[in-house]
């Protein structure tokens, strides 16, 4: 089971042009503004759900705002270019949806049998391709955006394209939990089923993505191993 079931969270974004400045750079994103769509009704012919949040499209980074500019011009150099970065920055909202990703066990992390670093240790190889839910998810997701945008008055939208990931900042399983060692790789204590002193506390041990941001969950999974292991120590069985 280790390597087995790669999760990467799905994503989908929509992006508006506002007449008056918006000023989403400024302070930081509360995420999960809506969970609204948490989990989705089946008649929809897909499984899937998630939250959507607000925040910059560049995430509050200037010259992130740049290089991505021309969502909503053509016009990519001189000083038009310049007036409509400064109007981009300042106006523009995005609409982020932050949806399920699916658990699959040909989604993995292996080792190359071929290609080695310089010091001759095997390559890490990632095999993965979302579900076809997955993707089906974001798009519902990302229509939900442009009708928030569109109630909030945007004048322009435009969208970020739902594609196949490629990769994310979000590594979940390949490490999952379980109380049976033939289909999980750690209890649920987050201690390996086959080496006892072996503790994974990270987004490895996640049996599904989650439908959104991961780190609050990895950090109360890790201080509840960290009790079990301090607990465990003073009984001898570490």
């Amino acid at each position: 089971m280790v390597g087995k079931n790669l999760m990467f969270n799905g994503r989908s974004s929509a992006i508006g042009l506002f007449d008056e400045p918006i000023n989403a750079h400024k302070s930081i994103p509360t995420t999960r503004v809506i969970h609204d769509f948490y989990s989705l009704d089946p008649s929809l012919g897909f499984y899937g759900g998630g939250g959507i949040d607000a925040r910059h499209p560049s995430r509050g980074l200037p010259l992130g705002s740049a290089l991505r500019s021309g969502r909503f011009s053509s016009q990519s150099w001189g000083s038009d270019y310049k007036k409509r970065l400064q109007e981009e920055f300042t106006h523009t909202v995005a609409f982020n949806g932050h949806s399920t990703s699916l658990p699959l066990a040909s989604n993995t992390v292996t080792l190359d049998p071929n290609l080695r670093d310089v010091w001759g240790r095997p390559a890490l190889r990632c095999t993965y391709k979302d579900h076809p839910d997955d993707l089906a998810t974001a798009l519902f997701f990302r229509e939900r955006s442009l009708e928030l945008l569109d109630a909030a008055g945007a004048k322009q939208t435009t969208t970020v394209p739902v594609s196949e990931a490629e990769g994310g900042v979000h590594l979940l399983g390949t490490c999952r939990m379980g109380n049976d060692s033939s289909n999980s790789v750690v209890d649920r204590f987050n201690r390996s089923h086959d080496v006892p002193n072996l503790f994974m506390c990270d987004g490895s041990s996640l049996v599904t993505g989650g439908r959104g941001q991961p780190t609050m969950t990895i950090m109360a999974l890790a201080f509840r191993a960290a009790d079990y292991m301090i607990g465990a120590a003073r009984r001898g069985e570490i």
